[in-house]
């Protein structure tokens, strides 16, 4: 199945909201990060919902918010979900971005860099498109390190790409994007029952849970253009 299949699905079963409830609580934390400034260019890269661009929007009143998605489902359900006409969205492909050279001030990713059909093609791309001393931030949380990610491609029929944090910086290197920063945001919010109800929502053990959502967390990368 293709990743636009495959999204396709998830937006007609109203996953994509729910994408957004996992990923907020360190999602927020990474955005807040983010040097935007009023009237700057901003593409949500792989937006699902569009909840990142539309925060980036309200919060730092960007010029315009892009969010491009490779399923039109997602597109067209991220697109109902605001009025807001410095907001839009299109279907396009990671490893050929429809924006001039120099054209976009921050790039925005979480949770959809690792679907990429060629990750090393999409980071020359983000490249392409940045102006000098624009950012990139690339959240996953799919990566090496997070053992407990390991098996999450079996749950989808589409290829992943299981980075470490030495290859994330390497592969941002290579495309010309200079490491600005690089580390975990742990999850502080999300609830972690007692350990009696354990086993529950798929893990045997309260400390395995801990340790997913508290110490590895997400992986935040940033790359900065020349």
């Amino acid at each position: 199945m293709s990743v636009r299949e495959e999204f396709d699905r998830w937006a007609t079963e109203g996953r994509d909201k729910g994408m957004e409830e996992r990923h907020w609580n360190t999602a927020k934390e990474a955005l807040a990060r983010m040097p935007v400034e009023a009237g700057d260019v901003v593409l949500d890269l792989g937006c699902g919902s569009g909840y990142a661009g539309r925060a980036l929007r309200e919060t730092y009143d960007a010029g315009a918010v892009y969010g491009l998605d490779g399923s039109p489902a997602m597109a067209r359900n991220a697109a109902s979900y605001t009025a807001d006409d410095r907001v839009g969205y299109v279907v396009g492909e990671f490893g050929s971005l429809p924006f001039a050279d120099e054209a976009v001030d921050h790039v925005w990713s979480m949770e959809a860099f690792y679907y990429a059909t060629d990750p090393e093609e999409t980071l020359a791309e983000v490249a392409r498109i940045l102006r000098p001393g624009g950012t990139f931030y690339c959240a996953v949380n799919f990566y090496e390190e997070n053992h407990h990610s390991h098996g999450w491609e079996e749950n989808v029929s589409i290829d992943m790409t299981r980075w470490s944090h030495r290859e994330y910086r390497e592969a941002f290197r290579a495309a010309g994007l200079s490491v600005a920063e690089q580390g975990t945001i742990p999850d502080r919010e999300v609830e972690v029952p007692p350990a009696s109800a354990f086993p529950a929502d798929g893990w045997e053990s309260r400390e395995a849970m801990v340790e997913r959502y508290r110490e590895f967390g997400t992986l935040l990368t940033v790359g900065v253009a020349p």
